[in-house]
């Protein structure tokens, strides 16, 4: 796993030893193809950030800002230990993504949001997916014309939800990535 492209360009990240799943470089580099002129400027959270790559891909390529959480103790001090390697400024908070969703004071805050879940394996496990999109907070974090960019398995159904509109779905592999716009109007809490 390494950055692409930008400033770090080349340089390997650390992935801390967890289930985490990082973000497969294929799967990295179609994403930001897509999101080629939304980067330069943007102000980026990376939730569920795992070892911060698609967060540190984001500030190489030239974001003004990228704001990592992660709730596993080992991989926040990886993602730490890869900005500095990549001589990358970002802010690291170890939290519950939801929690540290709730806690936003000012709205539409971040253009561009990264979330790489852990897939629903089991009856009984929490569905990440579904409360992403069910998240009033998440809707508020985003600027009006910002991006939501969510990985998930693929194949499994997302519940609708009035905020969100799908504007690209695409399959890789064991990873598909599905790109989300609020839908005008939606300023749910403000």
């Amino acid at each position: 796993m390494r950055v692409i492209t930008g400033t770090a360009r080349g340089m390997s990240l650390q992935s801390p030893r967890t289930d985490i799943r990082p973000t497969m470089d294929r799967v990295k580099a179609a994403i930001f193809s897509t999101l080629f002129g939304s980067i330069t400027g943007a102000r980026v959270l990376d939730l569920f950030a795992g070892t911060g790559a698609l967060g540190i891909e984001a500030l190489s390529r030239g974001c003004a800002s990228a704001v990592f959480v992660e709730s596993n103790a080992q991989a926040t001090e990886s993602i730490e230990r890869n900005l500095v390697k990549t001589r990358l400024k970002g802010k690291v908070h170890q939290s519950d993504v939801f929690s540290f969703l709730d806690r936003l004071k000012t709205p539409g805050v971040f253009d561009l949001i990264f979330a790489d879940p852990p897939y629903l394996k089991a009856p009984g496990d929490r569905d990440f997916d579904s409360e992403l999109l069910k998240s009033d907070s998440l809707v508020r974090a985003l600027a009006p014309e910002g991006i939501f960019v969510l990985e998930k398995m693929p194949g499994k159904k997302l519940p609708a939800h009035p905020a969100w509109e799908i504007t690209r779905a695409k399959k890789y592999g064991a990873t598909e990535v599905v790109f989300f716009r609020k839908i005008a109007g939606e300023q749910i809490g403000v």
